[in-house]
Formats: structure tokens, C-alpha cells, sequence
């Protein structure tokens, strides 16, 4: 009997590939193994519209979709072991699922702050349950604070804003996104925060909770001052899922590289039969080395691209420019490209809340920023595509 190709996380890279799987005419035994009993979602809404109340349901495909498909779903049973010599996956129900081939898409799951005491009203934010538990406090919370200016930190912080709470925003970097995007665009960002009552504070950490039976009421900061809240959402970035792939002879960066399983750049890996994609791949890119990249498009694209080569219909792959947004208030922030620390930026417009930035490196174009300014953002698209885009 021929065994079933094998995707072990539900998430939005896990689908997509299936999708694309059946697209280019795969047409054998397809099984897609999620953790979590829902099936799969979006997870970018759970920051913005589901966390103010907008829409309960993020759900990417109904269950009827997975039947027409043929898709055989493994909801709410965690991977907890590869044996890649007999090709079979455990499961933490005790079962397992012998596989032809395993791609591997479990995604991140938050990083935790060592050493901070338990206590309610304390939340991250990756998952569905993570976003209901935040969601169902926001009615009796009057103020904030969000650990954290990054991505998930300054959506967070916005729709907090337009629930009518006080929030504190606190990152240790000097400005809010600062490693994504510079200082001086992540200066614009956290001047759109301030513009919107949020009491920004930049180049302090978080040192401690303030716990009063069993429930947080403020945090103590590296600078010495203490802020009162009634929530507190720790956005400090995510971690690579692969502690189920221990011994498994499956390759995974160092930590200190950004961890994941590495894979060249079609997905593939080094021990046969097994390819990663999503948040959790580390692919290998045009510099030679390998790099992850937690995007929502990057899914996709990947996908398409891991399909393909699995299937041996490898197409020619077409320029991709990396592409991310974020909403947060009344503006779309796109991001085009890969804007570097590194780079020249040159702002083009700005009117004290839209902006639009130009990135460059050694008087090439690598990246466009802009907020509210979704046309001259994606009018860049070709020019970023191109082997080289001048300064002009």
C-alpha cells in the first residue's frame, strides 16, 4: 500500500501546501496533522479584528473543503517524534502515521521572559485560545501594557487604543520596530502610537510583574519605575517548533542563527523524504546562507515552490519580492522588499502621520515602507524585481 504524504502542522503554510499539492495533480493519500483542534485559521486577524470583537471567525477553509479535496485531517494531536529511517511520525495520542513523504510546517510559538511569576491577566499572542483568553479580559481592563514594539506588540497595542485602553508600550530598542524597519522609520511608527494616546516607552525592558493575589497589577521596568496595569501582553518574538524533531537526525540552524530546520531553497532537506516550509523552514537563500522568514505571503510562495519540486514539475521561479503589512489604527504599514538596518533611507513623504520611505543599499533599491500609501508601495513592485534598481 503507498504510503500518504505526511504535514505535520495545520497552520497556514501546512494548508497552502496541501492545496497546492492537489493543484499540481497530486492525487495520492494527503494527511495534514494540526495541534490544535480547530481547523486551520488565520492567525493576522487574531491581533487586529478578532481581539477587538470584529469577527469570531478566522477559519481558512470549511470543513467541507478538506472532504471535496480529499484531505484527511489529524486535528488536535501533537507530533512528538520522527523515526525517518522507518518514515513514521508519533503522535501524542500515542498513534502513528507512516509516511512516503514529511513536510514539516509547525510553525513558532511565542517566547516566554524567564522568571516571571504566574498570574492572570498575563497573555501572549500566537494561537486562537491565546487571542479568546486576551479578548475575554478586554471588558474589564482600563490599562495596559505591551511588552514589546515589534509586529504583533504595535497591532496589539492599536486595537487596545481603539477599545478605549490605556496602553504602555514598552521596548527596549530606541524606537518601535527597530530591527525590522531602522530608527528612522520605526520613529515614524512610534510617532503615530504617541499621536494615538499610547505612552511609549523606548530603550527600557521589562524587569518584573507586579502580582497582587494571583493577578498582575503593574510591571517594574529596567529603569527603576513602575506602571500600573491590568494586562499585560508580552510580544517578544517566537521560536521555531522543532523540539519534536530531537534525535531525529533532521537538520536544525543554531539557535543564535534564528533555529529551524534547514532546507534549501526549494524546501527539501538533507535526510530524504523530508521538506520544510512556513515560519518554521529556514531556507537556504541567493547569499548561500539560510534564513527563515515569517511572513504571511512567504506561506504561499513557498508552497508553490515546495510543490513543485516534490512533484518534479519544477517551474522556472519567478523574480518574488517579500512583501508584509500590518495594520494598525487607520493605516496599512507595507513593506516591500528587505529593508536592512544597514541601509540608506530616504523619506519621501511624509505629512506628520502617512509616510513613505526608500531604502537603499549601495545606491541600489532593496526595500519601499510606507503608511497609508498603498499605491506608491506596490507601483515599486517591478523596479524591486529587477537584478538592480539604482537611486535615481
Amino acid at each position: 500500500m503507498t504510503r500518504p504524504i505526511v504535514i505535520v502542522g495545520a497552520g497556514l503554510a501546512g494548508l497552502r501546501t496541501a492545496e497546492e499539492l492537489r493543484r499540481d495533480g497530486y492525487s495520492g493519500e494527503l494527511v495534514l496533522v494540526g495541534d490544535e483542534p480547530r481547523l486551520p485559521y488565520d492567525r493576522p486577524p487574531l491581533s487586529k479584528q478578532f481581539v477587538r470583537g470584529e469577527t469570531d471567525d478566522t477559519t481558512l477553509r470549511p470543513a467541507e473543503f478538506f472532504t471535496e479535496k480529499d484531505i484527511r485531517l489529524r486535528l488536535g494531536a501533537a507530533a512528538t517524534g520522527v523515526d525517518t529511517a522507518a518514515r513514521r511520525v508519533s503522535l501524542d495520542d500515542g498513534s502513528a502515521i507512516d509516511y512516503d513523504q514529511l513536510i514539516i510546517a509547525t510553525g513558532l510559538r511565542p517566547r516566554r521572559i524567564p522568571g516571571l511569576p504566574e498570574a492572570s491577566g498575563v497573555h501572549v499572542l500566537r494561537s486562537h485560545a491565546d487571542a479568546t483568553a486576551l479578548r475575554d479580559e478586554l471588558s474589564g481592563a482600563a490599562r495596559a501594557v505591551v511588552v514589546g514594539a515589534g509586529f504583533i506588540g504595535c497591532e496589539v497595542t492599536a486595537s487596545l487604543r481603539s477599545r478605549g485602553v490605556e496602553v504602555a508600550l514598552v521596548e527596549p530598542q530606541p524606537v518601535p520596530l527597530a530591527a525590522a524597519l531602522g530608527e528612522q522609520v520605526g520613529g515614524l511608527v512610534g510617532r503615530l502610537h504617541r499621536a494615538e494616546g499610547v505612552d511609549v516607552r523606548c530603550g527600557v525592558g521589562l524587569e518584573s510583574l507586579v502580582v497582587e493575589n494571583g493577578s498582575v497589577r503593574g510591571v517594574r521596568l529596567s529603569d527603576g519605575n513602575e506602571v500600573a496595569a491590568d494586562l499585560v501582553v508580552i510580544g517578544v518574538g517566537s521560536v521555531p517548533v522543532t523540539e519534536w524533531l530531537a534525535d531525529s537526525g533532521i537538520p536544525l540552524a543554531p539557535p543564535r542563527e534564528g533555529g529551524g530546520v534547514l532546507a534549501d531553497e526549494s524546501g527539501r532537506t538533507s535526510v530524504d523524504g523530508v521538506w520544510a516550509v512556513g515560519d518554521v523552514a529556514a531556507w537556504r537563500h541567493e547569499s548561500g546562507g539560510h534564513k527563515r522568514v515569517e511572513h504571511w505571503t512567504n506561506a504561499g510562495e513557498q508552497a508553490h515552490l515546495l510543490s513543485n519540486a516534490l512533484l518534479g514539475t519544477d517551474a522556472p521561479a519567478a523574480a518574488r519580492v517579500p512583501y508584509v503589512w500590518s495594520d494598525q489604527y487607520n493605516l496599512k504599514i507595507q513593506v516591500l522588499g528587505t529593508p536592512s538596518t544597514a541601509d540608506e533611507v530616504r523619506v519621501l513623504d511624509d505629512d506628520g502621520h502617512k509616510f513613505l520611505a526608500h531604502y537603499f543599499s549601495d545606491g541600489t533599491l532593496t526595500a519601499v515602507v510606507g503608511a497609508g500609501k498603498t499605491g506608491a508601495v506596490m507601483k515599486m513592485r517591478a523596479q524591486l524585481s529587477g537584478a538592480a534598481a539604482p537611486a535615481r
